[in-house]
């Protein structure tokens, strides 16, 4: 497999990220629309068998490949033909196994949830997404260990349309939960197809000790990271949905959904193109931290005010909307804030954790995921007798301040300037924030002034991180310039 030097890295890296970037925007703002329309078409109780059975397929997911995947990613050396099979073979072995003993169980779930049997078929497709979704990872892995990301974002476009066109016409139509299941269907299908023909790699079966012990070393405790994540979210989720009234797992799935976009659209792109990078810099420690440095400005630069607008204009967005069914949301408001809060402090730590996963230190990061999930299945339990189903968003507010935990394990490791990197950013969406806290109650009387706002809001907060970071701003915007130079 193809080696790659610093500036070849550093190249592909920028590259990469305004490919994914411009991309993922077409894909959020499709995402964006179509969950928009379906929240005023459907019932906040439809919401949350969804989110719930979605939660339940994530679990099936932990058994996909024990962490190969990663280790294929962030292993040093090149990748041989030994560790493809064997990582493809160990992963279709379990996948398979976890495929027939879901359906086997997919009565019980219902059961247990009280679905009826569209959520049940729900389930059971989502299950076949989730094999389908298996057979794209060593196309995958290729692509993003090269680096080729403007190759990779295509199959996911492929599925944002065919998912968003499917899921809207038939719920338009009546379909309700239906919806869901026809979707994840056609998305599987469409995105295994689309990744085949722009990574083709042909199946082997076959299986190597000395490949798998050494992949193995790196997935087992990447693995178990993630399962550790599992337990913390998605099976929280799962066990939401039978404390809680599924309305109430709407509320607290929409105010989830709404508060992570920005960290969907904007971190998520970066995490995935830092991981490899960074990998590929594990022995450059100080071009390390200042890579660090470049992808927290360049998070923190876009997120901070996006959660800061969002969590004071949503309010206002509920109430002045054109069609009043959209204000059956509004429970969901202080949630919203609460996860808000805990998005813009992950976007700190979470940076962070993928570092140290990429230099090889992931019994470091499992040990911190150890403390978060205990933390949440401790907290969130008492919070909900406390404080209702906000106390779900409430505690996960306040298990993320221990980013400074973070900040500091990984600083042991990398040299790098946190104060300095997102200083600027929290001071201009804190006057931003302010400016549109005050504002706002005078200046937003309908719709159109509320999108007035926003443009304020947005000169606002770009005034003041020019005040603040002019000098900085034009370096990174010359530095990109010159690496998007063929």
């Amino acid at each position: 497999m193809e080696e790659l030097d610093i500036a070849t890295i550093k190249k592909r890296s920028i590259q990469g990220i305004l490919a994914l970037t411009s991309r993922n925007f077409i894909i959020q703002i499709m995402n964006f629309s179509a969950n928009f329309v379906l929240t005023v078409i459907l019932n906040p109780s439809v919401f949350g068998i969804f989110f719930v059975v979605s939660a339940i397929n994530s679990f099936l997911s932990y058994f996909s490949d024990i962490g190969l995947a990663s280790a294929l990613i962030q292993k040093k050396e090149s990748l041989t033909d030994d560790d493809l099979k064997t990582t493809f073979t160990i992963q279709q072995i379990l996948v398979i196994t976890a495929v027939l003993i879901a359906f086997l169980a997919s009565g019980w779930v219902g059961e247990f949830y009280k679905l009826e049997k569209d959520g049940i078929q729900l389930f059971q497709a989502l299950v076949i997404a989730f094999f389908l979704s298996s057979l794209k990872t060593i196309p995958s892995v290729m692509l993003e260990r090269s680096l080729k990301f403007n190759k990779l974002i295509i199959p996911q476009i492929v599925e944002a349309i065919v998912f968003n066109i499917v899921v809207l016409t038939l719920a338009i139509k009546g379909f309700e939960i239906r919806s869901f299941t026809y979707a994840v269907l056609a998305r599987g299908v469409f995105g295994l197809i689309a990744m085949y023909i722009i990574a083709p790699w042909k199946i082997k079966i076959g299986f190597a000790r000395n490949s798998a012990s050494k992949l193995l070393s790196f997935g087992i405790p990447f693995q178990l990271n993630s399962f550790l994540a599992l337990l913390k979210d998605d099976l929280l989720i799962i066990f939401l949905g039978k404390i809680l009234p599924l309305v109430q797992v709407g509320y607290i799935g929409f105010a989830q959904k709404w508060a992570f976009y920005p960290l969907r659209f904007i971190m998520d792109t970066i995490i995935r193109i830092t991981f490899p990078s960074y990998s590929r810099l594990q022995h450059e420690k100080v071009l390390l931290g200042l890579a660090i440095e470049k992808s927290l400005f360049a998070i923190s630069f876009f997120i901070f005010p996006a959660l800061a607008g969002l969590a004071i204009l949503a309010p206002y967005f509920i109430k002045f909307f054109p069609i009043p069914k959209y204000h059956q949301w509004e429970p969901a408001l202080l949630s919203l804030t609460f996860f808000a809060i805990h998005a813009a402090l992950s976007s700190v730590s979470t940076p962070l954790t993928n570092a140290l996963n990429a230099i090889g230190k992931i019994k470091i990061t499992l040990s911190l995921m150890v403390f978060w999930t205990i933390a949440t299945w401790i907290l969130t339990p008492l919070f909900i007798v406390l404080f209702g189903f906000n106390g779900v968003s409430l505690a996960s507010m306040v298990i993320t301040f221990s980013v400074v935990l973070v900040v500091y394990i990984t600083k042991k490791y990398i040299d790098f300037n946190i104060i300095k990197t997102i200083k600027n950013q929290i001071i201009s969406a804190s006057f931003m924030g302010l400016l549109m806290y005050f504002l706002s109650p005078f200046v937003v009387i309908n719709f159109p002034l509320l999108i007035v706002m926003i443009l304020i809001g947005s000169v606002a907060y770009l005034g003041m991180m020019l005040v603040l970071a002019k000098s900085q701003i034009l370096a990174d915007m010359v530095l990109i310039k010159e690496n998007l130079k063929k």
